[in-house]
């Protein structure tokens, strides 16, 4: 039975075709979309796809633009979509959220990918999974798959739009990451990107500290390349922790049913 697995972020939509929402499959078909250009998916790479028995998807932009791709699924397949709402528990991993269906789909999901790889390669250990994208997320697990909580911050491009707009004479091109920055771009890029740096860090230590043993790191998003040079910590880069999740959550639900 193949499966659609659609992650919509704050600026683009990515989706994957797999032959079966299964540990390990590998997709037949993928790609991304900016949000601005979704409208057009009907018309194009998905008008070429055969119809997908099942879709899970995790939308953090909105209902409107849920809509927009419910609109398009419908038009091309009458396929139902059904989207992933953080929850009490589910499939390993416990939320310890002041209000659980509050928590972000995207981090609810990623956490869940990153145990199961977690446990897919030896003994469970905490973790600490980081998102770098528009946004950034990072979460903190313990050995037992509780989620303990997690840090939200800017994305380095709305921290150099933020110091633009409230700052004069800001307004350079994209330098590099350098240790002492010697010139405005360079400046503004080794900040952004060492402020994000410090800020997981910071929660390997905490984790370290809460749990007493070293946790496993797993890193993903667009912007996640960019940043995971300057990391002190040892990271495992991951481009798909997002469909690994939506796989795992897929798998876990038709087993139960």
């Amino acid at each position: 039975m193949t499966f659609l697995a659609i992650d919509i972020g704050n600026t683009r939509l990515k989706w994957a075709l797999y032959p079966a929402a299964a540990d390990g499959a590998q997709p037949i078909a993928g790609g991304a979309e900016f949000l601005e250009n979704i409208d057009k998916l009907a018309d194009g790479e998905w008008s070429r796809l055969a119809r997908p028995d099942r879709m899970l998807g995790c939308c953090v932009a909105g209902d409107a633009v849920k809509r927009r791709v419910e609109e398009q699924m419908e038009e091309l397949w009458d396929v139902p979509a059904h989207w992933v709402v953080a929850s009490a528990a589910e499939a390993g991993i416990v939320n310890g959220y002041d209000h659980p269906t509050r928590l972000g789909a995207d981090r609810w999901v990623a956490m869940i990918g990153a145990r199961h790889r977690m446990r897919a390669a030896g003994p469970d250990r905490p973790m600490v999974v980081a998102m770098v994208g528009t946004a950034v997320t990072v979460e903190a697990v313990d050995a037992n798959g509780r989620f303990l909580g997690g840090l939200i911050l800017p994305g380095h491009g709305i921290m150099l739009r933020a110091l633009e707009s409230g700052t004069a004479g800001l307004h350079v091109p994209t330098g590099e990451v350098r240790d002492f920055p010697t010139n405005t771009s360079d400046a503004l890029t080794s900040g952004g990107t060492f402020a994000i740096a410090g800020a997981i860090e910071r929660m390997v230590q905490h984790v370290r500290r809460h749990c007493g043993a070293e946790p496993a790191c797993y890193m993903t998003g667009g912007a996640g390349w960019k940043v995971a040079p300057h990391v002190s910590v040892a990271f495992e880069l991951l481009e798909s922790l997002i469909f690994d999740g939506l796989l795992v959550i897929a798998e876990t639900r038709a087993a139960a049913r």
